[in-house]
């Protein structure tokens, strides 16, 4: 039986005046899993992801817990294995593909980038890759993509184009940070059974950072629901959706927009669920400090 392709244990992360920003998060993704993180702004969702792939912004700080991919601990490696370990068995599918791609590079150069540099690929055989991705992805005309700077394709091509980077060197595991956000819904449905499709022939492991529960149901096996940097609850998602167990999955399911109701109004998430997640979150936070300074 093949390892689990990723196990976070226990994770909690501080800022730098002590503030937890990620509370004992635990969780685990199977090799070909999706497993979707979900919550709203704020939540800590793209937190993990990013300690995943060891680009935590300056003021955050791991101050427990690990990270296992395939097997691998993460902290327990030297800073050039980890850096060795990430850029060959992971990838990013990150939010905004404009600000994601460099404006002064052809994106040509920038796919094969990673291919060669990090993986030792020579040009030929990374060129070849890259136009099958792309192929993959359903851009027809991929020579003139690939000579193309970010600024003269649209926002779905560009977004296309980070799918089949992440894709081309068959990481084990591909964080997709809300890829879908920056785009017009019409995209967005383009671009999620993309992911799927690709997902489902290569067998890729991912971690999906999404706040839409719409998405949630569409792209993953396994869903965990995360506020203020706590998972508060996990499930398979067809179980998630049909009895959802925690008062706070229950009204995020009733605060969103039904498209057979338009007319309906919009129901907030209710202050009194709010005031339990406080109470639960100041009490986990009392019981870890005196342990953890």
């Amino acid at each position: 039986m093949s390892a689990t392709c990723l196990e976070i244990r226990n994770l909690s992360a501080v800022l730098a005046n002590g503030q937890r920003v990620l509370r004992s998060v635990s969780l685990a993704v199977e090799p070909g899993e999706v497993r979707a993180l979900v919550g709203e702004s704020g939540a800590g969702k793209t937190m993990i992801g990013k300690a995943v792939l060891g680009v935590l912004p300056l003021s955050v700080r791991i101050v427990e817990g690990d990270m296992l991919l395939e097997g691998e601990n993460l902290g327990r490696l030297s800073p050039k294995a980890r850096r060795t370990l990430i850029g060959t068995r992971t990838a990013l599918i990150p939010q905004d593909p404009l600000t994601a791609l460099n404006p002064s590079r052809r994106i040509g150069p920038q796919m094969t980038d990673r291919l060669v540099r990090i993986l030792g690929w020579n040009g030929e055989r990374a060129d070849q890759r890259i136009r099958q991705l792309l192929e993959e992805v359903q851009i027809r005309d991929p020579d003139r993509v690939l000579k193309s700077y970010p600024h003269e394709l649209s926002g779905g091509m560009r977004q296309r184009v980070l799918i089949a980077a992440a894709f081309a060197a068959e990481p084990r595991l591909i964080v997709a940070d809300e890829p879908t956000t920056a785009l017009d819904v019409t995209v967005q449905k383009q671009i999620l059974r993309l992911i799927a499709q690709l997902q489902r022939e290569h067998g890729t492991a991912i971690l999906f950072v999404t706040h839409d529960l719409g998405v949630v149901a569409k792209i993953s096996q396994k869903v965990s629901v995360l506020y203020a940097g706590k998972v508060v609850e996990e499930a398979e998602t067809a179980a998630l959706f049909a009895a959802p167990q925690h008062p706070y999955t229950r009204a995020l399911m009733a605060a969103t927009p039904r498209y057979t109701d338009p007319l309906a109004s919009l129901k907030p998430v209710d202050e009194a669920v709010l005031a339990g997640l406080a109470a639960e979150i100041a009490a986990a936070d009392r019981a870890w400090r005196p342990r953890h300074g």
